[in-house]
């Protein structure tokens, strides 16, 4: 286990830990992701920090009992800072064979297996793959295991609720979540409260739920469990004074764009079509009309980036927001965005791909179709938030940059940040500085594609205001009044203007920082978006090695930070991982001619920290040589 492991004495002799990682796992149908929920709030209110890694199935309906349903959800906690959910469980929690049989190579040898053995039959034993019951012989042998019957125990302990025996049956992860949070000292009291919240029009369902949570939590007190298997206590973690929250990274953004769009003085319309993992985005910002937030959705994903534009071009802030397929379908309305020179946000959650692909698995595939995907030269503004609270600051960002540069802003998230949690500061939003809107109402000299001399923005007027009619749309316009035009050399000049206005966006921007390590080294780590927190503990690890090793973290993807080049030239080597083949290498080797390499992984899950470390050695140790 991880930690130093020193025993404490409470109520039963307590193994202390600096950090531990706990999946549960089971059929989708078992409840795990709520599960893994009212833990994790468990765990934020003993001051732990934390971050979590929900794993759904791609399949919506697999059959039970099957591989293909096996749903997921890993937290990591500890006493100390958590930037990953980590790498390996050093608790599994199995309901099912399935579970066991998707999910038993990641565990730590002499981790701990809790399962239900109750579904440990033989058609469930023969639906996972197994050849015989793993529970039995020498299968499990280099585990410490905790099996019990939790559905007998589940339907025992809620027989006085007044349920059927189906009902009763589904509180059986309650049952397992009073014992987990037993074995780590966990307060249950508020997931009572909360169930009795949740199920207030259903007492029996909350009294069955309360039962079952109740009676895990005292079978671990009571019963005689192998002396091997000690139960746990992980110390609260130090936090900067403040009021803090469990935030997923779509809550995030939905509170940064609608700051961001207060911040502006606009109105936030999101026009959406429902696609794996954006859908939650609508979800969320459907529930915030009273700060000036309407939801609109479409019958497909163009009417949603039409509409979405439509909004901008009255005077609101326009968002859509889609993943991969859906954003492909929108790239002919993102240039006319562009060619009409509107602000507009399209917040693109990435999944692995292409086409389908798997929707509920992460991957950062989409970066050549934020930079390069649309026809012609058609440059917009591409940012990557790095964890799920950095996603409300990119929120607040994105609004300003579309509103004061007037261009289209892409937001590149993935399946990870749209689902992973993690404790957030909140912020006290009256102290960050408003960026109202001017639209421009005054007629005289009025030329719709006259541009600010500083930001290269042209003037953004309302529908109607009198005096400023004028023309808009995708064909290519006169420089200064917005006709149609075909002139080649106007054609030239309002190319070079709009890709002039998008690079020099740069230079408004903060500079780039190293993140950690120092200015100059062997070999600079260059990550984007989710990566941040697996390189940042591997190159934290290959410090504390003696490595002259550093870390550089990009939110700005395009345009690339002003002071990019200048830091990259401090380096010997760059390392980029990346949840593709290659992408950001890809731009990264075309704009600065770095002596980049890429560590590249497509497989629908996040890096593990031990893959990037081994990574960064490798490379320190060739330069050696």
């Amino acid at each position: 286990m991880p930690g130093n492991a020193v025993l404490t004495q409470t109520n039963e002799q307590r193994e202390s830990l600096d950090s531990v990682v706990v999946r549960f796992a089971g059929d989708s149908g078992d409840g795990i992701q709520l599960t893994g929920g009212r833990f994790t709030d468990e765990t934020a209110v003993a001051g732990n920090d934390l971050v979590t890694f929900p794993d759904f199935p791609a399949e919506i309906r697999a059959p039970i009992g099957t591989t293909y349903g096996v749903s997921a959800f890993q937290i990591q906690f500890g006493s100390n800072v958590v930037k990953t959910s980590g790498d390996s469980p050093d608790v599994l929690v199995c309901m099912n064979p399935a579970a066991l049989k998707v999910n038993l190579e990641d565990l730590k040898v002499g981790g701990v297996i809790i399962s239900d053995i109750g579904t440990f039959n033989d058609k469930n034993i023969e639906k996972a793959g197994f050849a015989e019951n793993p529970l039995e012989g020498s299968f499990l042998d280099a585990y410490r295991r905790i099996d019990i019957d939790i559905s007998k125990l589940t339907l025992e302990s809620v027989k006085d609720s007044g349920v059927n025996k189906r009902d009763g049956q589904r509180c059986k992860n309650m049952w397992t979540l009073g014992l987990v949070s037993w074995m780590y000292d966990r307060d249950i009291e508020p997931t009572v409260q909360w169930l009795e919240s949740k199920f207030k029009n259903l007492p029996e369902i909350a009294k069955a739920n309360i039962s079952a949570l109740k009676a895990g939590h005292a079978f671990g007190e009571t019963a005689e469990l192998p002396a091997a298997l000690p139960v746990f206590t992980v110390g609260s973690a130090e936090f900067k004074p403040g009021e803090y929250r469990t935030v997923t990274g779509t809550e995030a953004l939905a509170w940064g764009l609608t700051v961001g769009s207060n911040l502006a003085n606009l109105k936030l319309l999101l026009a959406s079509y429902p696609i794996t993992p954006a859908s939650s985005l609508l979800h969320v910002l459907s529930g915030l009309k009273e700060y000036n937030v309407s939801t609109f959705q479409a019958e497909d994903e163009i009417a949603a980036v039409c509409a979405a534009i439509g909004a901008s071009y009255g005077g609101a802030m326009g968002i859509t927001s889609s993943s991969g397929p859906g954003v492909a379908l929108k790239t002919e309305a993102l240039g006319l965005a562009i060619a009409a020179e509107l602000p507009l946000i399209l917040v693109n959650s990435q999944r692995a791909g292409p086409s389908t692909g798997m929707p509920t698995k992460t991957e950062q595939s989409d970066l050549y179709l934020a930079v390069y995907g649309r026809n012609a030269d058609a440059p917009l503004v591409v940012l990557a938030p790095q964890s799920s609270a950095d996603c409300f600051d990119i929120g607040v960002s994105a609004v300003k940059i579309a509103t004061q540069f007037m261009t289209p802003v892409m937001v590149l998230s993935d399946t990870y940040l749209v689902n992973a949690a993690e404790p957030w500061l909140l912020p006290d939003v009256n102290e960050i500085e408003p960026f109202p809107v001017s639209f421009r109402t005054d007629p005289e000299g009025f030329q719709p594609f006259l541009r600010d001399p500083k930001t290269g923005a042209r003037p953004w007027v309302k529908p109607g205001t009198p005096g400023l009619m004028h023309r808009i749309g995708g064909l290519e316009r006169a420089s200064e009044s917005g006709n149609v035009s075909y002139d080649p050399a106007n054609h030239q000049n309002m190319t070079d203007a709009r890709r002039e206005k998008v690079q020099g966006i740069s230079n408004f921007l903060p500079k780039q920082e190293i993140d950690s390590g120092a200015n100059k080294g062997k070999v600079v780590v260059v990550g984007w978006g989710s990566t941040y927190g697996p390189i940042s503990q591997a190159v934290g690890r290959a410090i504390n090695q003696g490595h002259a090793v550093s870390h550089i973290h990009l939110r700005n993807i395009w345009p690339l930070p002003s002071n990019l080049g200048e830091l990259f030239s401090g380096f010997e080597k760059v390392l980029v991982p990346e949840l593709n083949a290659g992408q950001l290498l890809t731009v990264l080797r075309a704009e600065y001619l770095v002596n980049a390499n890429g560590l590249n992984k497509v497989a629908g899950q996040p890096f593990r920290v031990s893959e990037i470390e081994s990574a960064i050695i490798s490379m320190v140790e060739e330069k050696n040589e």
